[in-house]
Parts: structure tokens; C-alpha cells; sequence
């Protein structure tokens, strides 16, 4: 692109663009706060301008006033500036966001297929659905399927989580813990459990509970409650606060739910 290829030339453009407008009383703070720049660049910048025969000062009740040359600079500057645009979008609308899905029939390149979300996993079918995708490649029932041109919406409901309060090792641990009143809350159904903390590794392995995730637990409990699946977190003592911001933060929804079986004052 050759315009704007001198250093400032882009900020002479602006400031010409400004005073074009022919806006009356125009004062270089005003330029400045438009273009985010300093009052001192402006007042270089007009000084340049106008020895250069594109603006013009002091013309009756306007302060400055873009000349004959001036205006033939910022349509020329704008054309190429849009042709330069029009070249970008056209290269970037070559690139293609391509999307996988699992296919639940055989599909053809070039194929429309409709959308669903199932237990946080995306599927592509034909049958139509509100959410459609084009099919870039053959795949077969079973494949992981790549899309393009992803329209319409999909349906999909958060999940709820439960979070699991487990007593800290001052508060006696998971020797502390109701493990009946853990597997009865477990098993109410969950599609996801995740753990914050040592101890609730120990809980979840007297209780036989596998767990899915342990590490970054807050990021994967938002990421699967917004994918439709139910999460149950075991955390301990004050790590509840992290995973609380992150589920506010997101609008999620979460119970909290004690499962000590005596209070002890000590905290850590």
C-alpha cells in the first residue's frame, strides 16, 4: 500500500479528514481528542499542512479551512485506503473457520447438515434443526466431520453445579466428612465431577468416586456447565471462593452443599 507509507502520513490524512468536515469553531484540542493524540502533534501537524498549501488559516468564522489541493489529497488518500481494504477482505474471505463435528449419518462434501449439542459434544445429522453447517469433506457415520459456514443456533441449556464443601485437614479432613450423604448427593447424576485440593482427592476415593478433572477445575466447570452438562465439585475449605468468582462471573448456576459431619472452629 503506498499511501500512508512516510511516517505521519496517516495522522496528516486524519487531521485533513477533521478539518474537511468543516465543523465551525474548530480548535486543535478538539482534533486531538477525537484522533487520541496530543494537542502538540496536532499543532505540528497544521503547521505542515498548511505550508504545504493543503490547509488554510484565519478564514472568516473558521479557524481552519481545507483547501482545493487539501480536498484532492484526502479523496485520493481514502481511495486508496479503500481499495487497500477491499484487498484484505477479499484474502481474508479465502480463509475458512472450519468447525468438527461428529457425524451421525454418512455425509458428502458440500452437504448441508444441521446441528445439536449432546453431553457437551457438538453433532452433525440431517435432520434439520436450528443450527446448519456445509459439509467440507466425505466422512462416514461415527467420523469427525469438518464444517464451514456455521449458521442459525444452536439449543443448548447450561448445566447446574454442585459444589461439595469438604472439611479442611485443621477440621479433621476427610475423616470428617458424611460419605453417605456424598454418594447420595453423587448419585443424583452427573455428567462431569471435578476436584479443588488434596483432600478431596481422599473423599472422592473413600466415597468411589472418579473424578474428571483436577486441574484449572474452575475453567473446566465453566466450560462444561455451558456446554448443557451437570458438574459436582468437591473443594476445600477457601478454594470454593475461585471457583464462585468464575461461575458469577459467567451467570452460571451452583448449590453449595456441606457434607461435615461436626463444626470445628479452626480454618485455615
Amino acid at each position: 500500500m503506498k499511501v500512508f507509507k512516510k511516517k505521519g502520513e496517516l495522522t496528516r490524512f486524519q487531521i485533513l479528514a477533521e478539518i474537511a468536515k468543516e465543523q465551525p469553531h474548530l480548535r486543535q484540542k478538539d482534533i486531538a481528542y477525537e484522533l487520541g493524540i496530543t494537542i502538540q502533534a496536532v499543532s505540528e501537524n497544521i503547521k505542515s499542512l498548511v505550508d504545504d498549501g493543503f490547509v488554510e488559516t484565519g478564514m472568516g468564522n473558521a479557524k481552519y479551512r481545507i483547501t482545493k489541493r487539501g480536498i484532492e489529497k484526502v479523496k485520493t488518500e481514502a481511495l486508496n485506503l479503500r481499495k487497500y481494504a477491499d484487498n484484505v477482505l477479499d484474502t481474508m474471505n479465502t480463509y475458512k473457520s472450519v468447525w468438527p463435528a461428529i457425524a451421525r449419518e454418512d455425509m458428502k462434501a458440500g452437504e448441508t447438515v444441521w446441528l445439536e449439542m449432546e453431553n457437551g459434544t457438538l453433532y452433525a445429522s440431517k435432520k434439520k434443526n436450528s443450527a446448519y453447517a456445509e459439509v467440507l469433506e466425505d466422512a462416514c457415520k461415527g467420523d469427525d466431520v469438518a464444517l464451514i459456514k456455521l449458521g442459525g443456533t444452536i439449543k443448548l441449556r447450561t448445566g447446574n453445579v454442585t459444589i461439595i464443601q469438604v472439611p479442611t485437614i485443621n477440621e479433621g479432613g476427610s475423616k470428617a466428612c458424611d460419605l453417605k450423604k456424598i454418594r447420595e448427593i453423587y448419585e443424583t447424576g452427573f455428567d462431569k465431577v471435578g476436584i479443588m485440593g488434596t483432600v478431596s482427592r481422599a473423599v472422592i476415593n473413600k466415597a468411589a468416586i472418579e473424578s474428571d478433572f483436577e486441574f484449572a477445575t474452575p475453567n473446566a466447570t465453566v466450560a462444561a456447565s455451558k456446554r448443557g452438562l451437570n458438574v459436582l465439585v468437591f473443594t476445600v475449605g477457601k478454594m470454593s471462593k475461585s471457583l464462585i468468582k468464575r461461575l458469577d462471573e459467567e451467570g452460571l448456576k451452583y448449590t453449595l452443599e456441606d457434607v461435615s459431619t461436626e463444626i470445628n472452629p479452626k480454618n485455615s
